[in-house]
């Protein structure tokens, strides 16, 4: 050759040859392998998070349960599913909510004849489903004035069964506990069927399933802020021979959430004004609390600390109810009250 190179020993061309500059050799990492390591260390780090906050959530709900007695997590479960069918019988199918409260009436009304009868009174328990059964649906298909003839019916009903029976088991027993055996079966009618039945007569009404919806959101509003105000600062016990555990501390929170939600739901419900809604708060408190202790004073006369264990992280479906029962005196009246004044 001209030049006379070697043609075997002349060096293949360059990158800059061929792309016109130069280009590194050296071969890149490989990007997929890092983007993998990347993900798995951002894994890694959510599992510590998620697994931080969970033993963090669980040591606050063994706190909680150690004080309330209640575990938080299985109650508020079950506490978004029982609310869930509530609103939707109340909001869509009146009559579903009739059989609602027929159902949880029955599931009250059972547990409560077992308690007592575990305590060692006399009340019989057909009769009372019976007579329960027959006194709640009145509050739906009966007048209301009717309601009290099948009041007093129910209760006639329970106490002649109770005398009959008394008799025909001719087992010696003294006439104070045969007194005492008769008023209870009465009182259980009251407390349970009777009170039900007045949420009925207010469904009824014009607009009536807002109200009994209304009502009870008041209710468990007091129930959230008592529970919350009481673990997070309660140190003065309420009614400590009653229920120890409940504190003046959780009284003032639930009369916040009470006040709150009685304006609210007193605003964008059942359309009265908020002086209306703020009594409207207030007055199912002081209900709601009675209900409560009243019922607090019963296990505690029956040496039992909740009516059952149907309804796990809650006790029994009376416990459920012991604040919402007596509730239903004071929503109906208010209805009476302020639906005139709203209208004129």
């Amino acid at each position: 050759m001209a030049s006379g190179a070697d043609p075997a020993e002349t060096p293949p061309p360059s990158r800059k040859d061929l792309r016109g500059a130069a280009q590194p050799v050296e071969a890149t990492p490989d990007a997929g392998a890092a983007f993998q390591s990347h993900v798995r260390a951002a894994r890694t780090e959510f599992e510590n998070q998620v697994a931080h906050a969970r033993a963090d959530f669980e040591e606050v709900n063994e706190r909680i349960k150690q004080r309330t007695g209640r575990d938080l997590i299985v109650a508020t479960l079950i506490g978004v599913a029982i609310g869930a069918l509530l609103v939707l019988s109340l909001v869509f199918f009146k009559v579903g909510f009739v059989a609602f409260a027929l159902a949880a009436m029955l599931l009250g009304l059972f547990e409560f004849t077992r308690a007592l009868q575990t305590a060692g009174r006399r009340v019989d328990l057909i009769p009372q489903l019976v007579a329960g059964t027959a006194l709640i649906l009145s509050g739906w298909f009966l007048e209301p004035w009717l309601l009290w003839v099948a009041t007093f019916v129910a209760i006639s009903f329970v106490a002649i069964w109770r005398l009959v029976g008394q008799m025909a088991a001719a087992d010696g027993r003294t006439y104070g506990d045969v007194l005492s055996d008769v008023l209870i079966g009465g009182f259980v009618q009251l407390y349970v069927p009777f009170f039900a039945s007045l949420t009925l007569v207010l469904l009824r009404e014009d607009g009536g399933q807002w109200w009994v919806l209304g009502f009870i959101i008041v209710v468990v509003s007091a129930d959230i802020g008592a529970y919350a105000a009481g673990v997070s600062f309660g140190r003065h016990p309420m009614a400590p021979r009653i229920s120890p555990k409940k504190t003046w501390e959780g009284f003032a929170g639930a009369a916040l959430a009470t006040t709150a939600a009685g304006v609210l739901v007193g605003l964008f419900m059942i359309g009265i004004d908020w002086w209306m809604g703020v009594i409207f708060g207030l007055v199912l408190l002081v209900t709601a609390t009675i209900g409560d202790l009243g019922e607090s004073m019963i296990k505690r006369d029956l040496g039992i600390k909740d009516m059952s264990s149907w309804l796990p992280g809650h006790g029994g479906v009376l416990d459920r109810l012991d604040s919402i029962l007596p509730s239903t005196v004071a929503a109906l009246t208010l209805f009476y009250l302020f639906t005139p004044l709203v209208a004129s």
